[in-house]
């Protein structure tokens, strides 16, 4: 599969804005949702080919979030790379059990992140 469309979900606007900037300048088309709730919504709306996932957001946390997804029939083939100031080894294991495929520290390395991307398609 090709990477062409990806969903952010992250709380913070200025990460939105500079993942965003990133990722279009890289050619992909970017939706972003602020929360786990629009980000379901998003989902629904259009189905990405892959998922940056924030942890710490409220409501719904980007541990639950990727859980739902993942676990959901319709989106199961969707990656979701967690992107979280989360850098534990405890936090990175939690993360790929819920379904996480990979797994990024902010800040985010430009290189490593669009790596990451390229390497699902």
């Amino acid at each position: 599969m090709t990477i062409r469309s990806i969903l952010l979900v992250d709380d913070s606007r200025t990460e939105l804005h500079v993942l965003s900037d990133l990722l279009v300048r890289q050619g992909y088309r970017v939706r972003t949702a602020e929360n786990g709730d629009e980000a379901l919504r998003r989902i629904a709306e259009e189905k990405p080919d892959l998922i940056l996932m924030d942890v710490v957001m409220p409501g719904q946390n980007g541990f639950q979030l990727t859980r739902t997804i993942t676990r959901d029939p319709r989106y199961a083939d969707v990656p979701v790379i967690m992107c979280t100031s989360k850098g534990q080894e405890t936090d990175k294991v939690w993360g790929m059990r819920q379904g996480a495929r990979d797994y990024v520290v902010k800040p985010v390395d430009p290189g490593e992140l669009v790596q990451k991307i390229r390497a699902f398609g």
